[in-house]
């Protein structure tokens, strides 16, 4: 992994680390220790989809702008299909609080996505290939 991709991460994991130890702290104090469980677990499930997601991505994005889109499809269905049986194993478990788990990762997605809207809309990537110099350019 580049540097770029981890300091990609790293903006994105911070910000959701923070969230997901307030959510603890606040699940702590409304449900007690299985609230905590629900919400470390949460912090964990969202961080680990998402940087699967962003590995995953960043190999595709190497090799095609096609291989990048079915890269991100595949990574989504999966992801979905690991959420699914998760919830279907701990449905009617007593190790955590379910609502707790629901709503801190409701909040650790929300953290995830804005701070990576932001680092988008602050970053200055080129969406258009640059011409190269060499090539004769067509007027109009």
């Amino acid at each position: 992994m580049q540097a770029e991709d981890v300091r990609t991460l790293r903006q994105s994991a911070v910000p959701t680390a923070v969230v997901g130890v307030l959510c603890g702290v606040v699940a702590g104090l409304t449900s007690g220790e299985k609230g905590v469980i629900g919400a470390a677990l949460a912090l964990a499930v969202v961080t680990v989809f998402f940087m699967i997601s962003s590995v995953v991505l960043n190999r595709a994005a190497k090799r095609s702008p096609q291989a990048m889109m079915i890269a991100a499809l595949s990574s989504f269905f999966v992801k979905i299909v690991l959420l699914a049986v998760l919830v279907g194993i701990f449905r009617n478990t007593t190790l955590f609080d379910g609502r707790a788990f629901g709503l801190s990762a409701i909040a650790c997605v929300l953290a995830w996505t804005g701070s990576q809207v932001l680092w988008m809309a602050k970053s200055k990537i080129l969406y258009v290939e640059p011409v190269p110099s060499s090539l004769p350019q067509r007027g109009l």
